[in-house]
């Protein structure tokens, strides 16, 4: 058992068809996009090419856009964004995991990352890894299935230093079609501020990415 343990803070409404472990701190079909960001949003995908990522990882892992969406396959790789870093924000993206596939929507990594690299809210519908669709991996954790798979889903996360009754943290908030699960508070603040990147977990997966989008959040630790 961790010393995390000891410190465990999740706030937010969750539903009782949940369940969520948490292990250091913790509170649909989308409608077609295209490659303008909304309002005070900035997107970091063009629709149309690979601009702006780079592949990190095996040879024989394949990024490549298929139908206006950034699309993963083969062996173990990351497709990280070159632009950055980024420490306070909004990012959402929309995604779409097959049946029986795994990935990850990686933020605050690094600019080379291995999988254990930066914060991950997993990406898993029917994976043999029972860790679903909503956690925050290694953090905290959602076993039932919120999305099915080969089904387009939003996730938003709100990412922020901060301080809780004068105590230092990162405040994390892991939304998922509009719905917000938890907040989560990282008083180890494991991570700084990173990059975003997308997880190619493994040959039997395929995940697709058609919407990237961050805001940029003004820093509310002085």
């Amino acid at each position: 058992m961790s010393m995390r343990l000891l410190t465990c803070f999740c706030f937010g409404l969750v539903s009782s068809f949940l369940t969520l472990q948490c292990s250091s701190g913790c509170a649909n079909e989308t409608l077609e996009s295209d490659a303008v960001a909304s309002p005070g949003w900035i997107s970091l995908f063009d629709g149309e090419s690979l601009e702006g990522w780079e592949k990190v990882g095996k040879d024989d892992s394949y990024w490549e856009v298929v139908d206006g969406a950034l699309t993963g396959s083969g062996s173990q790789s990351m497709l990280v964004s070159t632009k950055g870093p980024y420490k306070n924000f909004r990012y959402r993206v929309e995604v779409k995991i097959n049946d029986g596939g795994n990935s990850g929507v990686y933020f605050r990594t690094t600019r080379k990352p291995g999988f254990m690299d930066g914060y991950e809210a997993q990406v898993d519908s029917t994976h043999r890894d029972p860790i679903r669709t909503g956690s925050l991996y290694g953090f905290c954790h959602v076993y039932r299935q919120l999305v099915k798979p080969d089904t387009w889903f939003t996730y938003e996360i709100e990412v922020a230093d901060s301080v809780w009754r004068g105590r230092e943290m990162t405040r994390i908030r892991v939304t998922v079609d509009g719905v917000e699960l938890y907040e989560y508070m990282d008083f180890d603040k494991t991570y700084p501020a990173g990059h975003f990147a997308f997880q190619q977990h493994d040959p039997g997966s395929k995940v697709q990415i058609r919407k990237v989008e961050v805001m940029p959040l003004e820093d509310p630790v002085k």
